[in-house]
């Protein structure tokens, strides 16, 4: 048994690597105001587990990649109730790109969706 659950830890695992950045762009651009990791991660626990499965400290990195490519703008501002805060906001690029991301994972959803029911 030991050994299947590795199997799945696993398999979750490669299978967040991709959806993270495609529900954070989601999230983002799905918000009137800019957000920061905290809320961000709130907002995803709310709508489901699955995506972070309690793993707060992930989102961060993805943030940074996001950024670096150009897809969330982000602009740093002190808080009253403690550290300075980092408002991510998607920028136009990141909007395009999430349009692609989005007909990606619905092709790649519906293809894997027709092999697990046999309709192939």
């Amino acid at each position: 048994m030991d050994d299947n659950v590795s199997h799945l830890k696993k398999f979750q695992k490669e299978l967040s690597a991709g959806t993270v950045s495609l529900v954070l762009l989601a999230v983002l651009s799905q918000s009137r105001q800019p957000m920061y990791g905290y809320q961000i991660a709130k907002r995803l626990e709310d709508m489901g587990e699955g995506v972070l499965a309690g793993k707060q400290s992930a989102l961060y990195p993805v943030l940074r990649n996001l950024e670096g490519a150009g897809l969330l703008a982000s602009q740093v501002e002190p808080s009253i109730s403690g550290p300075p805060r980092r408002y991510y906001r998607v920028t136009k690029q990141g909007r395009d790109v999430l349009r692609d991301w989005v007909d990606a994972w619905n092709d790649t959803r519906d293809s894997v969706d027709a092999v697990l029911q046999g309709g192939v």
